[in-house]
């Protein structure tokens, strides 16, 4: 095992075998339930939206060429043939030199391609129009199809649902929304140092955080969490739980017991595992090297470091786009979440060959927003909740300078 965990490799390569792992089945969900889903087809426009020739400016309907050289100084004056209501269809017509008035939102009445906003306008009196500045054809106005054509692809599968597309979704009368199944994700706590939250810790154990940490996480990455009872450094006991969580669930997360030591089986355990194979053993990155990925069933099984920053970094950096992936995100990017730009407060000391991730707090001085480092062992929670994100140290630097432009990873 010590040979083999040493045999690392880079986080490509772990990204290499995300396809192994299918998406999860489908499922239709209400239209108010639905942001954050993921859409399992396309999605295409059963009508044209919005349906009507429609103003969006408070005004008047007219034909453009009726405007043309109006002015200040030479204004053309339209006949006013009436009021567009407001969710009817107009019962008038607007031909040459004629307007109608009309609200934000009101249907173009016939022989209207234009609408001239009031603030070029002026009422001479009850039936004359005075417009000093002139509109082109579609101005102030969406057509019918302008939005949205029918038969148009409208939302691709696999996207990940925000308000606009539910907005789209809303526009198109659709209340029952086609989507992947929340994958459902097993976190399992191990080791005989670790004790339940409720329990006061005896000398030499610590509370389970990595559960709460790790649940929180696969959440946010749109997966459904199911948490497990702490599991003992007991090779029979590991198996026993990952054959549970396997059949009940989509992904499984093991937290400790993925290094080199004479009580970590969890490698030994997922080996005893009917049709298992170990992808990983070692991820060149710190914090995070001794990181395992097997594949039992055709789903992944992880095993995370125990020090709750190096599992809650790896999760963020390699596991998540895997628990997008089965959870149907198409295009799922393996350098997640968002990135800003920024200056490095101070030197940062990297080992070549080995790609690091420092944490970072952001600090904004004099409209420069700086990233401090937040330097401190991985067992440490305080550098997690200091810290605003992460920069990345590629494998091929040897550290980054003070006042350096970097890209910070927002947690």
């Amino acid at each position: 095992m010590k040979e083999e965990f040493f045999s690392v490799v880079t986080p490509e390569t772990v990204f290499s075998h995300i396809e192994r792992f299918s998406p999860v089945a489908t499922e239709q969900v209400p239209l108010d339930r639905a942001l954050g889903r993921v859409v399992c087809e396309n999605i295409c426009a059963g009508e044209n939206i919005p349906g009507f020739d429609r103003a969006v400016m408070d005004g008047f309907a007219v034909r453009a060429a009726s405007t043309f050289g109006a002015s200040e100084l030479n204004p053309v004056y339209l006949v006013l043939k009436g009021a567009v209501v407001m969710g009817r269809v107009p019962d008038l017509a607007v031909g040459p030199e004629e307007a109608a008035a009309i609200a934000t939102g009101g249907m173009l009445p016939r022989g209207a391609d234009s609408v001239v906003p009031r603030e070029f306008t002026q009422m001479v009196d009850e039936t004359t129009v005075e417009v000093h500045k002139p509109v082109a054809p579609g101005a102030h106005m969406v057509a019918a199809d302008e939005d949205f054509k029918k038969a148009d692809r409208v939302i691709a599968r696999g996207t990940r649902l925000r308000s606009q597309e539910l907005g789209v979704l809303a526009a198109l009368g659709i209340v029952s929304v086609p989507v992947y199944k929340k994958p459902v994700v097993a976190v399992i706590p191990t080791g005989d140092e670790v004790v339940a939250v409720e329990e006061t810790p005896p000398p030499g154990c610590i509370r389970d955080v990595n559960t709460h940490t790790l649940a929180g996480l696969v959440t946010q990455a749109g997966g459904l969490p199911v948490l497990y009872d702490l599991v003992s450094d007991d090779r029979d006991a590991l198996r026993n739980v990952m054959t549970t969580a396997l059949a009940d669930c989509d992904m499984v997360l093991l937290s400790g017991g993925s290094s080199v030591g004479a009580r970590d089986f969890t490698i030994a355990a997922m080996e005893d595992l009917a049709g298992a194979r170990v992808l990983v053993h070692g991820i060149g990155m710190r914090p995070g090297k001794p990181t395992i990925l097997a594949e039992v069933e055709q789903k992944a099984v992880w095993g995370l470091p125990g020090q709750v920053a190096s599992a809650m970094v790896v999760f963020m950096m390699i596991v998540r786009p895997f628990v997008e992936h089965v959870g149907g995100a198409a295009a799922v990017s393996t350098r997640p979440g968002r990135r800003v730009a920024a200056r490095l407060w101070r030197n940062v000391p990297s080992v070549y060959g080995r790609i690091d991730y420092v944490r970072v707090k952001l600090v904004e001085k004099e409209d420069v927003l700086w990233a401090q480092p937040v330097f401190g062992k991985s067992g440490l929670l305080n550098t997690m909740t200091w810290a605003d994100g992460v920069i990345e140290i590629d494998a091929d630097t040897e550290g980054l300078n003070a006042g350096e432009t970097v890209g910070v990873v927002l947690f």
